[in-house]
């Protein structure tokens, strides 16, 4: 009997990406229609559609702010701060000052950005100069950017990321009741289209690199006569002995179609 050899990258690795891609979007789809059911306003509900249709995650947060500062009543400048991995920073901002009022934030470990991700749905102040809450961050953030009001509205976006839409304005008492329900209502949009997007991105990343692993894997076979699994374990152990990752060590071979760390391109593998 012959031995066929193992699928060394599994016999369908990308099912679970693609069953979450499938739940994300489904996700995003669930909220566009409960929103038009509630009879929410319909630039909320066009909103969520034009977020469905941006191709790139970044495309889709530049699209949140932008889309934020024309709904909510009051928002002059507007941005996204998003937690992965316990670390949290800017990844779309309107305006340089909206990137300087959060990362102050992140400096001085207070604010309401903070308040909103960790402690409450929506966090408001309406005059940022007499908050007490941010007794470092408030100050510096009228003195030197000339923040009147703000509003932080939490974002959830995955079990293990998340973060805020944060609203800014520089005159005080700018956000209204409506101005908090939209942001609120808006956010719960956001964060579904995020979340749908990032599972995408996470998608088309895997694909690339399955890609680029099995063209390496097949110029290895093709040159030192090596069985798939063989050719793989090659790629492996040379990952390991060099600490750089398998996909970076495919990228040279199809690169420069040369195993790294044999001398030329007559050199063999060895196990």
């Amino acid at each position: 009997m012959t031995k066929t050899d193992p699928d060394p990258l599994g016999t369908d690795p990308l099912g679970t990406q693609r069953s979450d891609v499938r739940s994300a979007a489904q996700e995003l789809a669930e909220t566009i229609r409960e929103i038009e059911d509630r009879g929410v306003s319909g630039a909320v509900a066009d909103a969520a559609r034009a977020l469905a249709e941006e191709p790139t995650l970044q495309q889709t947060l530049d699209r949140v702010v932008e889309l934020a500062m024309t709904m909510v009543p009051g928002c002059e400048a507007a941005g996204i701060s998003l937690v992965s991995r316990g670390r949290i920073r800017s990844v779309s901002v309107s305006e340089p000052f909206v990137a300087r009022g959060d990362a102050l934030q992140y400096e001085l470990g207070e604010g309401p950005c903070l308040d909103a991700i960790r402690l409450a749905t929506v966090v408001e102040s309406p005059d940022v100069a007499a908050d007490v809450r941010w007794p470092r961050w408030a100050p510096t953030a009228v003195r030197e950017l000339g923040v009147g009001s703000m509003l932080g509205v939490q974002l959830y976006t995955s079990a293990d990321a998340h973060g805020a839409l944060n609203l800014y304005a520089r005159a005080t008492g700018a956000f209204s009741e409506e101005s908090v329900h939209l942001a609120t209502t808006f956010a719960a949009v956001a964060a579904a289209a995020i979340s749908a997007a990032r599972t995408e991105e996470q998608l088309q990343s895997a694909v690339r690199t399955r890609t680029l692993i099995g063209q390496a894997q097949g110029m290895i076979m093709e040159r030192y006569a090596l069985s798939e699994a063989r050719a793989f374990a090659v790629m492996s152990r040379v990952s390991q002995d060099s600490n750089v990752k398998l996909v970076d060590v495919a990228r040279e071979i199809v690169s420069t179609r040369r195993m790294p760390g044999v001398d030329g391109p007559a050199g063999s593998a060895q196990d």
